[in-house]
């Protein structure tokens, strides 16, 4: 196998975290590509990142331009929007090289096969109703796969659960998770293949369509207004932390890691970018409700790099770039199949 990085090419689907994912493998010398589709292909031709763009009708149509993937050795970078349309099923068929543990996607794509794996972690949860008729308190009602917070809503109730879930027809693909009051906090790492350390690449919070501006409207007017609680993602946030709470980000964090490990079709267990989405309680405990094994959104705002990767390296290092070093290093020591699925 080639250890010239001149002989591979980054590629990615043209949506989510595409912009940083391509920038960074630019950085660091690669030929980069972007899948695009007539809709999105505008952004990538403004914004310089792909040297190569390759347009489909619509995400899913993936696979019909595969063998030209193929026929530039291309490694494929996955992310949200790659997840969501692809499909962690159809993923698992895939031709082409892949970044990343292509078995985890199914333990993050189920929420209970999700929570089994952080009840081994030892992780702090929210509590998981097994039925509508067990509420009795509020609740986040959440459905599955990666959807950016779409159709999210709250319940206090069993018969104000049964008159919300009307709104969604034949959605019978749900958790029911206990609501915690707290501050919203996502913590974004990157445990690496090769050496096998962990990173603490950034921290952002999700704004969630209204959610997060309701409380600009008077109590009052909410109700006359009979305004329904939104939770789809619009945009990141980014947090610093309070520096005594890093030794616990590192220490849940290894604990995935480590677990990830003996997961059912999952031989080398997660590695690369993931990011433990939860909330920070008054009592500054960490009570986490989702692990997202895949670059996030929430490291775009750090495409110059972060407070913390400041303090590790001399150069910008965003998240993107940093998978693209592991690659480069990977390919280089000719250790590349050591972080492909």
């Amino acid at each position: 196998m080639s250890t010239s990085i001149s002989d591979f090419t980054i590629a990615t689907l043209g949506s989510h975290t595409a912009l940083q994912i391509l920038k960074g493998a630019k950085d660091e010398g690669f030929r980069t590509l972007a899948i695009v589709t007539p809709q999105t292909r505008r952004v990538f031709e403004s914004f310089p990142v792909a040297d190569e763009l390759i347009e489909i009708s619509r995400f899913e149509d993936y696979f019909t331009i595969e063998d030209q993937l193929l026929a530039k050795n291309a490694i494929v970078i996955p992310h949200g929007s790659f997840v969501s349309y692809v499909g962690p099923e159809n993923i698992k068929n895939m031709k082409a090289q892949y970044y990343g543990s292509k078995g985890i996607l199914e333990w993050e794509s189920d929420r209970t096969m999700e929570r089994e794996w952080m009840k081994k972690a030892g992780l702090n949860l929210p509590k998981i109703y097994k039925k509508p008729e067990e509420i009795d308190r509020p609740v986040i009602i959440k459905f599955h796969g990666a959807k950016g917070g779409f159709g999210y809503f709250i319940a206090n109730s069993p018969a104000e659960f049964y008159e919300r879930i009307k709104e969604f027809p034949g959605q019978e693909d749900y958790a029911i998770q206990e609501y915690v009051v707290g501050v919203p906090m996502y913590a974004h790492y990157f445990y690496s293949a090769l050496s096998g350390e962990l990173e603490i690449m950034s921290f952002d919070k999700r704004y969630e369509s209204n959610a997060d501006s309701i409380g600009r409207i008077a109590a009052k007017d909410q109700l006359d207004a009979n305004l329904r609680t939104s939770y789809t993602i619009t945009g990141n946030i980014p947090i610093v932390v309070r520096e005594s709470l890093l030794p616990m980000f590192f220490e849940i964090g290894e604990s995935i890691v480590k677990q990830s490990k003996g997961l059912a079709n999952c031989p080398k267990g997660l590695f690369g970018p993931f990011c433990l989405e939860g909330i920070i309680d008054p009592q500054l405990n960490y009570r986490v409700f989702e692990i997202s094994a895949r670059i996030v959104a929430g490291t775009n705002p750090y495409i110059e790099g972060s407070p913390y990767t400041a303090f590790r390296y001399k150069e910008p290092m965003s998240t993107g770039r940093r998978l693209a070093r592991e690659i480069k290093q990977a390919i280089e020591s000719g250790r590349l199949e050591d972080v492909l699925g």
